[in-house]
């Protein structure tokens, strides 16, 4: 074996964001390549065979744009880097890097992490209506949200709207202390989550009780129509066919509407059909309707999470 490669990184700052929280990144980089990756203060070291160091070296400059300014880089960055170079597609994957989507309060960049996100992204900027399926962790609700955010701030809709069926996993709303609003509100904090990462929660208040910003269960959207807002429908797995029917019939004039959930994650009975399958079949071929699926390739959470839904997935299809 010949003698290691060696990086030079220009601070510890990036030193950091490339090896990731406990070294995570490294652990990742090192299952993608066969090689060993070893962070000695500023020098990234690397040993194994020539193959191995080559391709390893390869990824890490392959990520260079995100870790010389000390972002956080994520497992789902570390696997679309290798599709691209694995797919030849460096220049798209330098463009999905430099691509920022907005910036939290904090100063935090957002911006697609895999290609799948980057059109999504995409989807929802052509289209009025939006449909996308995936497990956890992929980011489906909270790019939505940031979207939805920024498209309120730029005053191109007035007023946003975040619903979710309040379908009980495992608990009973009657048995929840608390008025109804109380009893609602696990449901919905997510999305507030989300929401609060680019308002603070004092102005996003201000707004709840102006009524430019709705987040409420889709038992609210009945009898409504919708005009120039940005509505967007989460963990729409639990929805009935004829809440879903509902909720798609209130989309109004200059008004877009994203649709969210899990196919395989439903709280519904037993012989409960999911609105959002039932939807998926029977929209399919409509003119205007953009439709989005993830994988666990775009987990952009805690790596682990990608691996729990890789073994389910595995699990669950007999393999």
């Amino acid at each position: 074996m010949a003698d290691a490669l060696i990086i030079q990184l220009p601070n510890i700052p990036s030193a950091i964001a490339l090896a990731g929280d406990r070294e995570e990144n490294l652990k990742i980089l090192s299952r993608q390549t066969g090689a060993s990756l070893v962070l000695r203060g500023q020098e990234l070291h690397i040993s194994g065979t020539d193959n191995q160091k080559n391709l390893a070296a390869k990824l890490v400059r392959s990520l260079e744009n995100i870790w010389i300014q000390g972002n956080n880089i994520s497992s789902a960055d570390i696997l679309t880097a290798r599709q691209a170079l694995d797919t030849h597609q460096e220049d798209e994957l330098r463009e999905l890097q430099r691509d920022i989507l907005a910036r939290t309060r904090r100063g935090e960049e957002v911006r697609a992490k895999t290609f799948r996100q980057r059109q999504y992204i995409e989807a929802i900027g052509k289209h009025d209506l939006t449909f996308c399926i995936g497990p956890a962790g992929t980011g489906k609700t909270y790019l939505a949200v940031v979207i939805a955010v920024q498209a309120l701030l730029a005053n191109q809709v007035e007023k946003l709207i975040l619903t979710r069926p309040a379908v009980e996993a495992g608990e009973r709303l009657g048995f929840l202390p608390g008025d109804l609003q109380q009893k609602i509100n696990p449901y919905l904090r997510p999305l507030y989550d989300a929401i609060y990462e680019f308002i603070d929660q004092e102005k996003v208040n201000n707004l709840i009780e102006r009524g430019i910003i709705e987040v409420a269960p889709l038992a609210y959207m009945r009898g409504r129509t919708l005009n120039h807002a940005f509505v967007i429908v989460d963990e729409a797995q639990n929805t009935t066919p004829a809440q879903m029917k509902m909720v798609l019939t209130r989309l109004g004039f200059r008004s877009r509407m994203v649709i969210t959930g899990d196919i395989t994650q439903t709280d519904l009975p037993m012989n409960q059909q999911s609105g959002l399958t039932v939807a998926l079949q029977i929209l399919k071929h409509v003119e205007g309707i953009a439709f989005c699926e993830f994988n666990q390739k775009d987990v952009v959470r805690h790596p682990l999470v990608q691996r729990i839904v890789s073994a389910y997935d595995k699990h669950e299809s007999g393999h």
